[in-house]
């Protein structure tokens, strides 16, 4: 299993299409223990290219905080299984939450710019370009 996990400044970030890069954790699956955690960035955010480049990665798991509905759709068309509603500052934590089964989990995808229950504010607060839980 390889769990991706989308970064800002070296942080979990809760908005997928806002990540800087992402942390990719090889994963015993037997033991649920981590073997390697490797970092890469991604190519310049575009509809659907993180999903397309994670695939590319290996990714079998993302942990996000939001993300849009056609992103998880396309993760999911490549076999890659999306939890959304992540929150969190160290990804490591993330990640060993979730194979310890304690991590909390439950979002929707984003569906529209504006404040919503993914629990981001896609108004004032973001500058242009590579942020948001839009698209992927």
């Amino acid at each position: 299993m390889r769990i991706a996990v989308p970064l800002l400044q070296g942080k979990f970030s809760e908005h997928f299409g806002g990540a800087e890069s992402f942390a990719f954790y090889t994963v015993d699956e037997a033991s649920r223990t981590v073997g390697e955690r490797l970092t890469g960035a991604p190519p310049e955010h575009g509809r659907g290219v993180f999903p397309m480049w994670l695939r590319q990665q290996g990714a079998t798991v993302v942990l996000a905080g939001g993300m849009g509905p056609r992103a998880v759709d396309i993760l999911a068309q490549h076999g890659i299984r999306v939890l959304l509603g992540i929150r969190g500052d160290d990804p490591d934590a993330v990640v060993q939450a979730y194979l310890n089964g304690t991590l909390e989990a439950g979002g929707e995808p984003c569906h529209e710019h504006g404040f919503h229950d993914c629990g981001h504010d896609h108004g004032q607060g973001h500058a242009g370009g590579r942020g948001g839980c839009h698209e992927g």
